[in-house]
């Protein structure tokens, strides 16, 4: 039986969308668009320049670029020739970026100007085996060299090395195949529908799995892609109002920021989807979006997931405010404890399964064992189902707070504290304590302008939250550590104290 008759092979994607849809627009940056058809031209250009530089079939090439209309043509250029995509972290050091150049044993990087010279300083810092780096200027001087790439796709074929952030220790690289952002994209638009005016707003960086998943669902689903080249919250609800922009992919911080920006306005009807990820939703946040009528879809997901794997549907985003929903279709869900398997409303690690999910991590192979058991993606979050299969995340294990015999999730306390109207960001970590084990300590950075007694957010935790959860103490904050990629590293907050606040609670 062929690999065709088996399902895993197809035509290469952005040449079928092209011939199906060549004069639908595919991607708007700024007063750039481009169908279909010229993209796939513009692609197959810049593909002919890379196989000038040796790039072939498997090859890895990294990149290192802000969003852009280059950006989505190197992407699209990379695959087209069946090499491996490698996204690099423009917030990363040097040293960072060398280890995954090194780890990825990527062949060929490409950057911008504005990053030619952290590109260099990667290079230089690479140990052994540091790849051919050109700027895009460069690349669009190269000679082409004639070549048919990749004319069919293999979905068990490798795609996209991403690495994770490295909260914890060295980051790992996901390897996603071509099948797992067929079945994401594919999941994704079982969920919401499809419909071919469809503008999708890419605010997020597409060196990020939520940016690079939707130039998948642009190719896969004929979709307009609007790629912004930073988030800004008025320019992101311009493209709302104004735009035709109809589904938005945001995390809580964005999200907060375009309300905050959007004042007594409203979105017009034609806004159909605003798809929060990135970690559980601060219920005072879901609650001004209804109040508002913002339609806001919670989803849960990971790069190992090659984006969303859970999402709330239409029916259910009021209902069920607060769920992350239910699995897409065909994957699947369950929460363990125990060594079992845990009855609806007890908490614990959200584990899944599916055609998206990763196949495990590159030169990992002790992690991916660890992460990956019987078909299972231990995820290494908390949550639980309801009744209904409802799925609610409560935190990361690793951040988890157990005071007195007693489960704290830090989003929940956090989500309290975000809840007063004079702070703008929390986090909340465990400090050792002799009495309790640990104990909750906050830390939160206000608003502009504004200040808040530490004795009147205690008493807003108190009037709100269990007697144990309230933070023993709360600093205030001109800044909160975050990673590359802007997540909270709840690790790192003792150190925003003289001294680590090492030792006995004592912070």
């Amino acid at each position: 039986m062929s690999q065709w008759q088996n399902g895993t092979e197809m035509p290469r994607w952005l040449d079928k969308r092209a011939g199906l849809t060549p004069e639908r627009t595919a991607v708007i940056c700024g007063e750039e668009k481009r169908t279909f058809r010229r993209l796939a031209e513009e692609v197959r250009k810049t593909a002919r320049r890379l196989s000038g530089l040796g790039v072939g079939r498997g090859d890895r090439v990294a990149f290192l670029m802000p969003n852009g209309l280059h950006t989505v043509t190197l992407i699209h250029a990379i695959s087209w020739l069946g090499a491996v995509l490698v996204p690099l972290n423009t917030r990363l050091a040097p040293r960072e970026i060398a280890w995954q150049l090194e780890d990825s044993g990527a062949k060929v990087m490409i950057v911008n100007e504005a990053h030619r010279s952290l590109g260099e300083a990667a290079r230089k810092a690479c140990v052994e085996g540091a790849p051919k780096a050109l700027s895009w200027d460069e690349l669009g001087d190269q000679p082409e060299q004639e070549t048919e790439g990749c004319s069919r796709i293999s979905l068990d074929d490798l795609h996209t090395l991403m690495y994770t952030s490295g909260t914890t220790g060295r980051p790992k690289g996901v390897m996603l195949t071509w099948g797992n952002h067929w079945w994401s994209a594919t999941a994704s638009a079982l969920n919401l529908g499809l419909d071919p005016a469809d503008k999708w707003l890419a605010a997020v960086p597409l060196f990020h799995m939520s940016g690079l998943s939707i130039l998948m669902r642009s190719l896969i689903c004929g979709m307009t892609a609007v790629v912004h080249p930073a988030f800004d919250p008025a320019r992101a609800n311009r493209a709302i109002a104004e735009d035709g922009v109809t589904i938005a992919s945001v995390v809580g911080t964005m999200l907060t920021r375009m309300l905050d920006e959007l004042g007594e306005e409203h979105y017009p009807e034609s806004f159909r989807c605003m798809l929060l990820g990135g970690g559980p939703a601060p219920r005072p946040l879901l609650e001004r979006c209804k109040r508002k009528g913002v339609p806001v879809f919670q989803t849960y997901g990971m790069t190992e997931t090659a984006s969303q794997i859970v999402t709330l549907s239409p029916e259910d985003s009021l209902r069920k405010l607060g769920s992350a929903g239910k699995p897409l279709f065909p994957s699947e869900l369950k929460i363990v404890g125990d060594n079992r398997e845990l009855a609806p409303g007890e908490a614990g690690e959200i584990v899944v399964r599916g055609p998206n999910v990763t196949r495990g991590y590159w030169k990992r192979e002790d992690a991916t064992r660890d992460a990956i058991r019987d078909g299972w993606l231990y995820t290494g979050d908390l949550g639980y189902v309801d009744e209904e299969g409802f799925l609610y995340v409560l935190d990361r294990r690793h951040d988890l707070i157990i005071s007195g015999g007693e489960n704290v999730y830090p989003a929940e306390v956090e989500a309290v504290l975000i809840s007063h109207p004079a702070v703008e960001e929390a986090g909340v970590t465990g400090f050792s304590d002799k009495d309790w084990g640990q104990v909750p300590v906050a830390f939160v950075k206000p608003k502009e302008g504004q200040s808040v007694a530490e004795n009147e957010l205690l008493r807003h935790c108190r009037e709100r939250l269990a007697r144990y959860k309230v933070p023993v103490r709360i600093h205030e904050v001109e800044e909160l550590p975050k990673n590359a990629s802007n997540k909270l590293l709840r690790r790192r907050l003792p150190e925003l104290i003289p001294g680590g606040g090492q030792g006995e609670t004592g912070p």
